[in-house]
């Protein structure tokens, strides 16, 4: 039997997917001769990174592998919804979807969602992610070249030939390793400038990581503790006590309101940093990053946060071993 709640959630996609649908139906302009050049480097770009990726063993994919000019790309409208009240610490969050529509992110922009009675909902755009429809666009090829060469790494490590795990654990895998990677790419060029950029990146994600769990732990126990209302209030708070995440928070939530992102945002960015912290201190001891993947391609399939957790300190351990 269906239930009411399953007919409410399919009520509330086929609105959003009517609504996008209709929204794409915008004429999308060809870019100026700066966006066109600035899609011939990117494509260069693109090519020399996958390439790079490869020393590290990371196999390419097709993502990322065309750009967009005067077509319209595929991009992503993404939903995070968490029962009001809950984290997704040991756990999946509870709700994930997206919604693809046919035009570029900044054509179709989302004004904001509404609340949706018992959860927290979360979402993002992006043009960018693993799938060889995803194409480059002229806002990516106007990002910063450390951001660009680590978006092009992350979406790779996401191909099965390198990484297969549950969406949770396989973020939480990838995107620090993409940083790192990132890290070897401007290494390897010689690149002082961007190298220090690529450094600063990785030791913000690493202070992001290590706020976000002191975060998370809190705000269990706050809303163990107190009505679902008050609770929110009281986790917004203490945001301030957390300033690394609490910029990042601030930053992506933009057009959002913090009360109805709460729970699915902190469950959203513990699967992106739940191991950032932990996988940056591996590769601080002496093991080739090109090592480190191999040995992280070894986790189970079918691994959970717990399990992997228990991999990481297994693999610590074995690397301190080999160090003594």
């Amino acid at each position: 039997m269906i239930s009411f709640l399953s007919i409410r959630y399919a009520w509330f996609v086929s609105i959003f997917c009517l609504l996008l649908s209709l929204a794409a139906c915008v004429v999308v302009e060809r870019p100026g001769p700066q966006s066109e050049q600035r899609l011939r480097e990117t494509a260069s770009l693109i090519d020399e990174v996958k390439t790079f990726g490869k020393t590290l063993g990371i196999e390419p994919t097709e993502a990322l592998s065309r750009i967009a000019t005067g077509d319209r790309a595929l991009s992503m409208l993404w939903f995070w919804l968490q029962k009001a009240g809950t984290l997704a610490i040991s756990v999946s969050m509870d709700i994930r979807m997206a919604v693809g529509f046919d035009a570029a992110r900044e054509h179709v922009p989302v004004e904001q969602v509404y609340r949706v009675d018992g959860y927290s909902v979360y979402y993002r755009q992006g043009n960018e992610y693993a799938d060889p429809r995803s194409a480059a666009t002229p806002s990516f090829a106007a990002q910063g070249i450390v951001r660009r060469v680590n978006v092009i790494l992350h979406e790779d490590l996401h191909g099965d030939a390198n990484f297969d795990l549950p969406w949770d654990v396989e973020e939480a895998v990838v995107t620090p390793l993409g940083s790192l990677a990132a890290l070897e790419y401007f290494k390897h060029k010689n690149d002082a400038e961007n190298l220090q950029r690529a450094q600063a990146a990785v030791n913000e994600g690493r202070q992001i990581s290590r706020q976000l769990h002191g975060l998370v732990q809190e705000a269990e126990m706050i809303f163990r503790g107190a009505p679902v209302d008050e609770a929110k209030e009281k986790v917004l708070e203490l945001l301030s006590r957390y300033p690394a995440y609490q910029s990042m928070f601030q930053r992506q939530i933009a057009g959002q309101h913090a009360l109805t992102v709460l729970e699915a945002k902190l469950s959203h960015d513990l699967a992106y940093f739940r191991y950032f912290d932990a996988i940056a201190t591996l590769a601080e001891r002496p093991v080739a990053l090109k090592a480190l993947i191999a040995e992280l391609k070894k986790l189970p399939r079918h691994s959970t946060p717990d399990s992997a957790d228990k991999f990481l300190q297994n693999l610590g351990a074995e690397f301190s071993a080999a160090s003594d």
